[in-house]
């Protein structure tokens, strides 16, 4: 019999690896399609592009009379490069990226038809803001935004277009985008982190935030997505039984690449490369068709630019293999969701990286210092860092299938945190144990020696310790990274400048620097000794303990977002200069509309499902079964017949068990729906969607899901797991 699901797996069988041009050395190719400084240097005269390195620099104004000379030699580039328009590229509160393309064909006053490109436009564009997310900021009758060029992240050509990397904020000012708050951010963090490395090294100007995102997803057959309406509508399969095997042998974590996925990796490498993103990594991961790019760190604005970058451009590049990259955190139920992994670190102007355990007592005070403020931020804002994340895809993955819990703490490992304990216990004039091995007088505060790469994996730490830097693991797949690092420097900022006044104020008081640093490192560890965790962050001991130490174990991702709106965190975010409190409750309100949103149209594709396709091929099927159980009462006496067709009415009984609670449940769920949407606060109704909608559609879902089992396999209509996750 054939049907749509038959169509599309035939076409999948069919589907070859494609061919990819020949591969050119990444050294090579590598920032081939940006507008790089060397380029500036190039096509920018030389008196200009030094005035433009200084404001990139020493993050300065820029200037609209640069602007202009800027915008002549990008245009040339540009054009050189094979691009006929120009757009503002910029990350609105969608969570994607945004693009309005404008010709650079125009007319000189005489009529000439011409290339034109201004330092105006180059400089700032007028986008429609109230059609994008923006939180009540803007009404439709007040629609003018701007898009303001960040000359700190470079312009590239992709296609036919060069690609501006701006900012986007209302006419009123307030921020509407990822990138607005994160620069913010980034520039806060930095001078709070430059202040107290001072006490380390004068020679220190500027300290930089670095950010690593491992990416992970999925790739599906371009047929069999398309034979999946809630894969194509939702991102992930509403639906659908487990497959017998999935990820139970751990078989396709770190295997050969399949022929057509490495066909599809290299030429993303390859077009990734060219626009200057410098990706290292690629391999299996631990669930079925499922994978991971990762990147060498980068400055932070850049780093996450590029994220957004390549998250495009994998869809591009899929197309290409007749495959569809699913960035939803839990596109398959049973098997390991996708998360975004960030490797954050701070790194000062003379090249020594913060978070790295020094050489000498005296560098591993400064390594102290500055991990211990991180873990001061990440506990008093921990439930905001969650609050980052948080998202009606995201709570699918979290907690299950070596994702990280729904509670942030930090993961050390055995040395370092020995360490800690020691220092926090230490007596300044006394020594130190050090694995009841060497005493060690250092006279530097007692800093112990601590090596790099001291620590273990916790796979199930949301926020672990790597040897030299952080990794913010609760981040999901599909999320724009600078949402989540944005809070972090934020909150690091907020902490390493309540440090430094606290041990001025004791260095004022007549206390020797490294004593002073000394004694407020031994307060903050006491302080903050609740957000460390080095245990299994699954088990139901840590969810009680958790509770115990005052951390954020709250579920509900609505009142997780609450966090934004605390007085502790509208006061951090203010301090900092990151977000106002209009923008914070702008954000508040874009979230719980986002998540109501995306249960509404989860809840309206999964009853269209039901209706159009599970319900109707339980219909046929027990149709069959009710023939043949008559057919049988025809040809065989009563008690012969009865223990004929026993099993076949027991199915048919539990088909018909199964097709009732599903037709009870859509018809709740779509009550319960309606009921939500009629809700006006946006808080009140995302609450609504969490509590009513969603335990009813897990409901639904497993009477649906033990319908695929019985229901002959002819008349299923939808791709099944054991086809979505090992066609190739």
């Amino acid at each position: 019999m054939s049907n749509v699901r038959f169509d599309a797996l035939k076409t999948a069988w069919a589907h070859k690896p494609q061919e990819v041009a020949k591969v050119q050395r990444a050294s090579v190719i590598f920032s081939q399609n940006v507008f790089t400084r060397e380029k500036m240097k190039e096509y920018i005269a030389s008196n200009i592009v030094e005035e433009l390195f200084d404001l990139m620099d020493n993050e300065k104004t820029l200037s609209r009379d640069i602007a202009n000379s800027v915008a002549i030699g990008m245009k040339k580039w540009a054009m050189e490069q094979g691009a006929t328009h120009y757009t503002h590229w910029f990350q609105p509160l969608t969570g994607g990226t945004a693009e309005k393309h404008d010709a650079f064909f125009d007319f000189s006053d005489n009529g000439t038809p011409l290339e034109k490109f201004s330092g105006s436009v180059l400089y700032q564009q007028e986008p429609d803001a109230s059609s994008f997310p923006n939180g009540g900021i803007r009404n439709t009758f007040e629609a003018r935004g701007y898009s303001a060029w960040d000359p700190s992240s470079p312009a590239f050509v992709i296609g036919d277009r060069l690609c501006i990397p701006t900012i986007f904020v209302a006419y009123t000012g307030e921020a509407l985008d990822y990138k607005t708050p994160l620069l913010r951010s980034i520039m806060a963090v930095g001078k709070a982190a430059t202040a107290v490395a001072n006490y380390f090294d004068k020679n220190v100007k500027r300290v930089y935030t670095y950010l690593g995102t491992e990416q992970e997803f999925f790739l599906v057959d371009e047929s069999l997505y398309n034979a999946r309406p809630d894969l194509m509508m939702t991102g992930r399969t509403l639906m659908g039984h487990y497959s017998s095997k999935n990820q139970q042998l751990d078989d396709h974590y770190l295997g050969i690449i399949p022929e057509r996925v490495l066909a599809f990796m290299t030429e993303l490498e390859q077009e990734a490369l060219k626009l200057g993103i410098p990706i290292k990594t690629r391999h299996n991961e631990v669930a079925p068709n499922q994978f991971e790019l990762a990147p060498i760190y980068e400055e932070a604005n850049l780093g996450s630019d590029h994220n957004q970058l390549l998250m495009s451009l994998m869809e591009q590049v899929a197309h290409h293999h007749q495959f569809r990259v699913l960035f939803h955190e839990k596109p398959f139920g049973g098997v390991n969701g996708s998360g975004k992994h960030c490797n954050w670190s701070l790194g000062t102007n003379t090249g020594v990286n913060l978070l790295a355990p020094g050489k000498n007592p005296y560098h591993n005070l400064q390594f102290v210092t500055f991990l211990v403020n991180v873990l001061m931020a990440v506990h008093r804002h921990n439930g905001l860092l969650k609050a980052s994340i948080a998202s009606a895809t995201n709570a699918h993955r979290l907690g299950g299938h070596e994702a990280p819990p729904a509670i942030i703490s930090v993961f050390l490992g055995t040395q370092i945190n020995e360490a800690l304990d020691q220092i926090e216990h230490a007596d300044v004039d006394k020594g130190i144990i050090i694995n009841a091995k060497k005493e060690m007088k250092l006279g530097v505060g007692n800093i112990p020696e601590i090596l790099l790469d001291n620590t273990d994996r916790n796979r199930t730490s949301p926020f672990a310790f790597t040897g030299n830097r952080f990794e913010f693991r609760a981040v999901g797949s599909s999320a724009n990274c600078g949402g989540a690092v944005l809070a972090l420097n934020a909150a690091v900022a907020e902490q390493l400048n309540a440090f430094r006044e606290e041990v001025d104020t004791l260095i004022a008081n007549g206390e020797a620097k490294e004593r002073a640093l000394f004694a407020v490192i031994k307060r903050c560890l006491k302080e903050c000794r609740d957000i460390r965790f080095d245990g299994n962050g699954y088990s139901e001991e840590w969810q009680q303990e958790a509770v115990k130490r005052g951390l954020d174990t709250e579920k509900s991702v609505p009142l997780m977002i609450d966090q934004y709106l605390k007085e502790s965190t509208i006061s951090m975010f203010g301090n900092t200069g990151v977000l106002n409190r209009a923008e914070l409750e702008s954000r508040c309100e874009v979230k719980w509309e986002n998540y109501s949103l995306k249960l509404q149209i989860e809840s309206r594709v999964f009853g269209d499902l039901v209706i159009n396709h599970v319900l109707p091929a339980a219909k046929r099927y027990q149709s069959l079964l009710l023939e043949k159980v008559a057919h049988v009462k025809q040809v065989f006496d009563a008690e012969e017949a009865k223990s004929l067709n026993e099993q076949d009415c027991l199915l048919i009984r539990r088909i018909e068990g199964h097709a009732s609670a599903i037709i009870a449940g859509v018809d709740k769920m779509t009550k319960l729906r309606v009921t939500a949407n009629h809700i006006e606060n946006q808080r009140e109704r995302a609450l609504a969607f969490h509590d009513t909608i969603v335990p009813i559609m897990e409901d639904i879902r497993k009477h649906v899901d033990e319908l695929e089992m019985w229901i002959d396999d002819q008349l299923w209509t939808l791709p099944k797991y054991r086809e979505l996750l090992f066609v190739h």
